[in-house]
């Protein structure tokens, strides 16, 4: 079985692949979505390395001159997407949204420095790495600049689909004040394609747009968007990605001779380390995202609270915490990590954010318990997440109660996650 769903896997990134970029699905996601293609880019390592590499050169192709790199590139037209370029109205060349996505790219790069090195390829890539290297470098700086504003070593998410995690109920609070008087009519794509109960609803669809205009009215100057933004919620998911990312991108300058690189990304890293912790939340024991504006925590035990392990913290009692919470949740569903804990009253079992199982972030914390030594709690994420795939197939996310797809099918993400990590190690013929 193990190889039918490695052809299956395989055929599914060179059906998405558009000549440099992979869509997610082909049918729902028709662009270049950022941390897409940084996962996409470690399942093509498997079986065609220089792809893989194109795939991150591709993405960053599209890098504003301040080091921004946008969550969609709209490198062709497809009008029957929405929002597409003319809602963004970025003004560049490709045209692009004025958003991010989570920062995964850095520690994919290294990956697939790994992966070069050990197969004795490094001289081939070197350069590949150099060049990649300047620019992730660029973005983290960016993120630094824009994205932590009372330098606490967290990145403060300007709207919901910045985090990925697009309709967390960690956003529902944040978002209520959001002005959606002056929205307007739209015809949303997703729900032509899939189920609604699997889609956010139409309020908080209004507030994703209302949002996006806010950010359009201003030029896109995402330093003003940093002072006035309706919505800025410190996400713990992308917190903890750039913790990870940053140390992955230091030790790429080290191994590049890039000092004094390495020597401020290290210092980065180390601003994280003091001030994450204000991700804290006691009363309910989790690692959770803030609300810049009225300073609470969320309070919610999500999937993106056990990128702890993932981003590299070590701290006793804190981890002692989390994994109470992984062995409680464990007991009450088939297959982990939900996204959304299954005792809170909002749990949905397919619905975006509320409750379905995501590979992708399953490999992130499934990566970050088996490096801190949680080997069983690891190894149970990597089991879990390979028997969804070979029950269901490949789908964008899953049901933790019973397995079943969620979202879009034949879904390159998955599929990516499959080849390299979910099926077991090593390179696929």
């Amino acid at each position: 079985m193990t190889t039918d769903l490695d052809q299956a896997a395989q055929a599914i990134l060179r059906a998405n692949d558009r000549g440099g970029y992979t869509v997610p699905n082909g049918r729902v996601y028709p662009f270049q979505w950022n941390w897409d293609s940084a996962f996409v880019a470690l399942g093509f390592d498997t079986f065609d390395r220089s792809r893989a590499w194109t795939e991150l050169e591709t993405l960053f192709l599209a890098q504003w001159d301040d080091g921004f790199l946008p969550h969609i590139v709209f490198w062709q037209d497809d009008p029957g997407y929405f929002p597409g370029p003319d809602v963004w109205a970025s003004g560049t060349d490709p045209r692009t949204s004025g958003i991010t996505q989570p920062p995964v790219a850095a520690t994919v790069l290294r990956r697939l420095w790994d992966s070069a090195k050990a197969a004795d390829e490094s001289e081939i890539y070197r350069a590949r790495l150099e060049a990649l290297f300047d620019k992730a470098l660029a973005w983290h700086r960016w993120f630094a600049a824009h994205r932590d504003p009372e330098r606490r070593g967290v990145v403060v998410a300007m709207h919901p689909w910045e985090t990925g995690r697009d309709n967390s109920p960690e956003w529902d609070a944040p978002g209520e004040p959001i002005d959606v008087s002056d929205v307007g009519e739209y015809i949303r794509r997703d729900t032509g394609h899939l189920d609604a109960k699997m889609r956010p609803t139409k309020l908080e669809y209004d507030r994703y747009l209302a949002l996006v205009q806010y950010g359009r009215s201003t030029g896109w100057n995402h330093a003003e968007i940093a002072r006035s933004n309706p919505f800025r919620v410190a996400d713990v998911g992308m917190s903890m990605i750039l913790l990870r990312a940053n140390r992955d991108l230091a030790a790429l300058a080290r191994e590049l001779g890039r000092d004094a690189a390495a020597g401020e990304l290290d210092a980065l890293v180390a601003r994280a380390e003091a001030g994450i912790g204000w991700l804290w939340d006691p009363d309910s024991q989790t690692w959770c995202s803030r609300d810049l504006i009225s300073g609470r925590h969320s309070g919610f035990v999500t999937n993106a609270s056990f990128l702890s392990f993932y981003g590299g913290l070590a701290d006793p009692d804190k981890d002692a915490a989390m994994l109470a919470h992984f062995e409680r949740i464990a007991g009450k569903v088939r297959y982990m990590v939900p996204s959304l804990d299954p005792d809170d009253p909002g749990f949905q079992m397919i619905r975006y954010w509320r409750g379905p199982v995501w590979a992708v972030v399953n490999w992130m914390i499934g990566t970050g318990l088996l490096e801190q030594g949680h080997t069983r709690q690891g190894e149970r994420v990597r089991s879990d997440t390979r028997a969804m795939m070979d029950q269901t197939g490949f789908f964008e996310a899953y049901s933790p109660i019973d397995g079943s797809g969620s979202g879009g099918d034949d879904f390159s993400w998955t599929a990516a996650i499959w080849l390299a990590w979910a099926r077991g190690n090593g390179r696929c013929a």
